[in-house]
């Protein structure tokens, strides 16, 4: 992670935790236990070395260490596939980055310019509007 991100502004799904959902942050986010279904971020995502990730990734920067037995990762700047990661799925990027030792199974694409906002922002119009109960 970033150096100069205070620990209090990452999110993250420990060793053991198990998520089901999406997540929207626009700070940077690491995930060392198991999560199924969206995640959107502005910042960073780690996915750490025993970390199981499947479904859609939108974010700025992924480290990619952990598995990923489905999905579609669409990152803004840089994708880095660490030794010893298992990813298989759709990958869109800026740019790569991939160690010695990762095993990559799906399609890889260089994003093309304004690829990634329409992605992220159709993101965030699909997301349903929370209805505010009044008192």
């Amino acid at each position: 992670m970033d150096n100069n991100v205070n620990m209090n502004e990452v999110s993250r799904i420990s060793a053991g935790t198990v998520f089901k959902g999406e997540i929207t942050s626009s700070n940077d986010i690491r995930i060392d236990g198991e999560f199924d279904g969206t995640i959107n971020s502005k910042g960073r995502l780690v996915v750490g070395e025993k970390a199981v990730v499947n479904g859609d990734v939108i974010c700025t920067n992924v480290d990619f260490s952990g598995n990923m037995s489905k999905g579609t990762v669409y990152v803004a700047d840089t994708l880095s596939l660490k030794a010893g990661c298992t990813v298989v799925g759709d990958l869109r990027f800026k740019r790569l980055q991939v160690d010695l030792d990762a095993k990559v199974n799906g399609n890889l694409r260089v994003l093309t310019d304004g690829e990634f906002e329409k992605v992220a922002s159709k993101a965030s119009v699909e997301k349903p509007a929370v209805p505010v109960k009044e008192k």
